[in-house]
């Protein structure tokens, strides 16, 4: 497993921009408060920051995009999601070796 602190620094290098060689998903934000922060692990204890620029509006999708230097990590991540209002939503494990992956925030 890779080193949280070499995944930060892949991280920091993420762009908005999708190109066809990356790895790329969607995050939805379907939750009524803009999001603040995405942090991202592969093992659920250490968190490292995706870099979102200034948020996801409430009701916006962007597309997401790794760093090549990710590309042989694992699969499975989790995310966790830190809403405008201090709400934080953590998702289940995600596998990013599948096509088409779409993160979805919303409160119940």
């Amino acid at each position: 497993m890779r080193h949280i602190t070499t995944l930060a620094l892949a991280l920091s290098l993420l762009s908005f921009a999708a190109m066809a060689e990356e790895y790329t998903f969607v995050v939805e934000n379907n939750a009524d408060q803009r999001i603040v922060k995405i942090e991202v692990s592969e093992d659920g204890d250490e968190w490292a920051y995706f870099d979102i620029g200034r948020g996801i509006p409430s009701g916006e999708s962007v597309t997401l995009a790794w760093d090549e230097s990710t590309n042989d990590s694992d699969c499975e991540w989790m995310f966790r999601a830190t809403f405008s209002g201090g709400d934080m939503l953590e998702s289940d494990w995600v596998n990013f070796c599948e096509d088409d992956v779409v993160m979805t925030f919303e409160f119940d």
